[in-house]
């Protein structure tokens, strides 16, 4: 096995020399021969296409626990090995313009999911109809727009660094929801507001401690306060989640159940139902603001995440990011954090046998959603030519040994500290 890991590693780095390789070289050559052909032809017309990548490779210095991007991933990196696994990215969006004030949009993507497979995914399906000139309505397959920034986390091309902050959008494993959303935008203080809210359903599957957990059906709703200034945006977001499935942690639900029967003890009861996520409402509370100008670039957000069900930790998080570009060149730093509460729940279960191994068990599946990290990332980006950004990073993680919900397949000496080395290739076109 460990050959054969090391073989993959080999093979993505290979693979992506190559194609980065071919990505800089082939374009060069064709770029000024079709440019204003091609040019000319998406502005006559009505249906244009916009594609979009990242081939990256990462090592995570840690042997203990595998590094991911976001909880959406099923299976991290880790053992100091290179692997293009988790942030190589390609995408693909067409526009299509019906009439003056109605767009069909879609986009697919393929990305690293939760079943560890990259099949295509449709991410954006929606009809767009602008009522008024301010006014607009999509329905259909929408980004999930719980947080700044996080509609466009895919893209990497968009973004400063190599992937987005884990620290602040690894707990969104959501990335689009089936529905409408309205929005309104008034010119107010010598810049724009924009107000829009949103209403769907999930139709996302993820990763829990022991089985696949399927939000599909989950009601989710929210609204969004965006400002432009100038060089600044400002952002406020509130959106919730009801969850329509439990996550799986049977059999312990049953086994408090008989437990709290055979001994009288409502606590027990309560212990099981703290357990339960179905029916229970998250709600995501969220602020940001960016800061682009005369080649400063800053970025300062945060976000608090409180849970009904008492399984998952409520948890805070924010970074602060700031880049100066120079010519060609963007060197940048920034720092991050991520921390959440234990809910401090026991099952009032004697400590002898066999309830001992009840109680373990609860507190064990307790702990699994808690995270203390904070990270220290240092990185350059480097605009190689129009549409195509190279970007080196290195992440210093540290948290301690109870931070297991932001990796995955973490291992008993797992002691919250990993450093992570990227290098990325981001295209547009």
């Amino acid at each position: 096995m460990h050959k054969k890991i090391r073989f993959w590693s080999h093979l993505s780095a290979q693979a992506f020399i190559f194609c980065t390789a071919m990505f800089f070289l082939v374009p060069l050559g064709v770029a000024n021969d079709n440019s204003q052909d091609v040019k000319e032809k998406n502005q006559d017309s009505a249906v244009k296409f916009r594609g979009f990548g990242t081939l990256g490779i990462a090592r995570s210095s840690s042997d203990q626990a595998g590094f991911i991007r976001d909880l959406s991933q099923s299976k991290g990196i880790s053992n100091g090995e290179w692997s293009a696994r988790i942030d190589s990215i390609l995408g693909g969006q067409v526009n299509w313009q019906l009439t003056n004030e109605v767009m069909l949009v879609g986009q697919a993507v393929s990305r690293l999911r939760y079943n560890k497979k990259r099949t295509p995914e449709l991410t954006w399906a929606y009809a767009r109809w602008e009522a008024m000139p301010d006014t607009s309505i999509r329905i259909g397959r929408l980004g999930a727009d719980f947080m700044m920034l996080a509609d466009s986390r895919l893209v990497g091309y968009a973004s400063l660094t190599a992937r987005p902050p884990a620290d602040f959008f690894g707990p969104l494993f959501f990335h689009h929801f089936d529905g409408v959303d309205a929005s309104i935008t008034k010119p107010v203080a010598g810049g724009l507001a924009r107000f829009k809210i949103f209403a769907g359903k999930t139709q996302e599957k993820t990763v829990d401690a022991q089985n696949i957990w399927d939000t599909s059906g989950s009601h989710v709703n929210g609204v969004v306060a965006d400002y432009w200034q100038g060089p600044w945006q400002l952002r406020l977001n509130f959106a919730q989640v009801k969850f329509s499935n439990s996550l799986d942690v049977s059999p312990l639900p049953d086994l408090l159940n008989s437990a709290g029967s055979i001994l009288g003890l409502p606590s027990a009861f309560a212990a099981a139902d703290a357990l339960e996520t179905k029916n229970t409402t998250s709600r995501f509370y969220s602020l940001g603001v960016v800061y682009d100008s005369s080649g400063l670039q800053a970025q300062g957000m945060a976000n608090c995440i409180h849970h009904e069900a008492g399984l998952l930790q409520n948890s805070c998080a924010g970074y602060a990011l700031v880049g100066y570009r120079q010519g060609a060149f963007t060197p940048y730093v920034g720092l991050s954090a991520w921390k959440s509460t234990a809910r401090g729940k026991i099952t009032g279960l004697p400590a002898v046998a066999p309830f001992d191994s009840v109680n373990f068990a609860f507190g064990s599946v307790m702990n699994l959603s808690h995270a203390d990290q904070h990270t220290l990332t240092v990185g350059a980006r480097w605009d190689v030519k129009p549409n195509v950004a190279f970007k080196i990073q290195w992440d210093a993680i540290r948290g301690n040994s109870q931070s297991v919900f932001p990796v995955r397949d973490e291992q008993a000496g797992w002691n919250g500290k990993t450093n992570v080395f990227s290098v990325v290739s981001d295209f547009v076109f």
